[in-house]
């Protein structure tokens, strides 16, 4: 369980998790409360740019105390090992995808690094852990085994794999290096009959582009509400910067369009409210709010508050979970 925060201090926990807001502390902020934020970013996945904003601060301003000094030394260390983890994934991702074109299977990386580059001014502020590959369903086998070939071995159960669509492959001589083969980046088939979002939809996103705004904030609408179930603050964070990627009043008619053809104005719209509340983001809200609202939309947005991010694992974690899996079958019978 993650050391408790009070509201004030969840407020300064999503500062730091915002890579936009600008950094910055009071005087009197207790060596024992920076331990627990540490903590709660960490957990949350925003610890790296956390960091990034103390050392903009400075240590000397900050409390002197033993622990704290100590414990920051941990991270980042943990924190520079996790950078190189992310550059080692991005070239056997790379050489992948070098291999897949080589044998004419269409395919591209979505997620982690390419949220990195394109949504986030520093890189570093996004390390990841896997590398995720997106195909079309009828070129799995022939992308598992490129993969294969490439030094990886499958470490899930491939009947269950081909049922949700998502293999996973470690590297043969590093377990750590982990490689996600997708079909659709929606993997609950209850799911899939109302939403879906695939190599040829993205396609169909970016037109003669690739990677546009678009594209990604549907991507990480989906990874949020699709995949994870708002189980941690970097999840909004993503949507959060991906609202502020896009650029024009034709970005966002496609950010539209794509999610009626993908058929996710559910979780736009309960995405983007909890992102723009959480991080006082009003064009986030607005964008929400232009999805006309049903029951379903309105109970989403009811289930799925700050709250409900803050207290994923808090004392108040159980109300969290009943919350977020209540989201799960409104998703299932809209």
């Amino acid at each position: 369980m993650l050391p408790s925060l009070k509201r004030i201090d969840e407020e300064l926990l999503l500062t730091f998790a915002d890579p936009e807001a600008p950094a910055g502390i009071g005087g009197d902020l207790a060596a024992e409360t920076l331990l627990a934020l540490l903590a709660n970013a960490e957990f949350h996945g925003v610890l790296p740019i956390m960091l990034r904003k103390l050392g903009e601060i400075g240590d000397a301003h900050l409390p002197a105390d033993a622990v704290l000094r100590q414990r920051l030394s941990e991270l980042r260390d943990q924190s520079t090992l996790a950078t190189g983890q992310s550059m080692l994934l991005q070239y056997h991702g790379d050489r992948i995808m070098k291999a897949l074109a080589a044998k004419n299977v269409p395919a591209r990386i979505v997620k982690g690094p390419v949220f990195a580059r394109k949504l986030y001014r520093h890189a570093a502020d996004r390390p990841f852990t896997d590398i995720d590959i997106l195909v079309e369903p009828a070129s799995i086998a022939e992308a598992n085994a490129v993969i294969a070939g490439c030094g990886f071995e499958l470490a899930s159960n491939a009947a269950q794999s081909s049922e949700l669509q998502e293999f996973k492959w470690l590297e043969k001589e590093n377990s750590s290096l982990l490689i996600e083969l997708h079909g659709n980046l929606v993997h609950d088939s209850g799911m899939r009959r109302r939403l879906s979002l695939g190599f040829r939809d993205l396609r169909s996103i970016d037109g003669d582009e690739t990677d546009t705004p678009a594209a990604l904030l549907t991507i990480a609408i989906v990874h949020a509400a699709g995949g994870h179930k708002f189980h941690r603050l970097q999840l909004c964070v993503d949507v959060l910067q991906g609202v502020r990627a896009l650029r024009s009043p034709a970005d966002e008619e496609r950010l539209f369009e794509a999610a009626r053809m993908s058929g996710i104005e559910l979780e736009l719209a309960t995405v983007l409210n909890v992102t723009g509340r959480l991080f006082g983001a009003p064009r986030a809200i607005a964008l929400a709010d232009r999805i006309k609202p049903n029951l379903s939309i309105r109970l989403a947005k009811w289930l799925i508050s700050g709250d409900t991010l803050l207290g994923v694992n808090s004392r108040d974690k159980m109300h969290s979970r009943l919350r977020r899996d209540a989201f799960r079958w409104i998703q299932r019978l809209a």
